[in-house]
C-alpha cells in the first residue's frame, strides 16, 4: 500500500521517482510515457462524445502505464489525472485486474473506496466480450 500523497504541484516528481524504467530509459520516454494519460483522456472524451469506444487502445495505453509505475501508482496517477471520467475508466483497471479496492492521499481525497464509482454499462460489456474471446481461446490452445 502506498500512502504517499500523489497531487498537481507535486505531480511529476512523484511520477518521476516511481518510474520503473528509469535505468534504461531517457528524459523524453519519461515524459512520453505519461502523455498516455492524454491519450487516454482523448478517447475517453471521444467515446463520450461520439460513442465511439476504442477499447484496446486503451488497455493498451494502461498497461504500458502499469509496465512502467506499477498497479498502485498507475491508478493513483489516473484517480488524480482523470477524476471525471472515473466511471469510464474503473472498467479496464478491472479488466486488467490493478484496481485496488482503496486508494489513499489522491489530490484532495485522504481515502478513496473504489468500490463506491459506478461503471459504465457498454463499456463493462465490451470488455465481457473480449474476456469471452480471450477465454474460448485458451480452451482451443489446450
Amino acid at each position: 500500500m502506498n500512502t504517499e500523497i500523489i497531487n498537481e504541484k507535486n505531480f511529476i516528481l512523484f511520477c518521476a521517482s516511481h518510474y520503473d524504467n528509469y535505468r534504461f530509459s531517457s528524459t523524453e520516454d519519461f515524459f512520453n510515457d505519461l502523455k498516455r494519460i492524454k491519450y487516454i483522456k482523448k478517447l475517453i472524451t471521444r467515446y463520450k462524445d461520439k460513442g465511439e469506444l476504442k477499447e484496446r487502445l486503451i488497455l493498451n495505453h494502461i498497461i504500458v502505464l502499469n509496465n512502467c509505475f506499477g498497479p498502485d501508482i498507475t491508478c493513483k496517477i489516473i484517480f488524480l489525472k482523470m477524476k471525471n471520467m472515473l466511471i469510464y475508466i474503473k472498467p479496464f483497471l478491472i479488466f486488467l485486474n490493478i484496481l485496488p479496492e482503496t486508494l489513499y492521499n489522491v489530490g484532495d481525497k485522504k481515502v478513496i473506496d473504489t468500490n463506491l464509482i459506478p461503471m459504465d454499462s457498454f463499456i463493462v460489456q465490451t470488455l465481457r466480450e473480449i474476456d469471452k474471446v480471450n477465454e474460448w481461446n485458451r480452451w482451443r490452445r489446450r
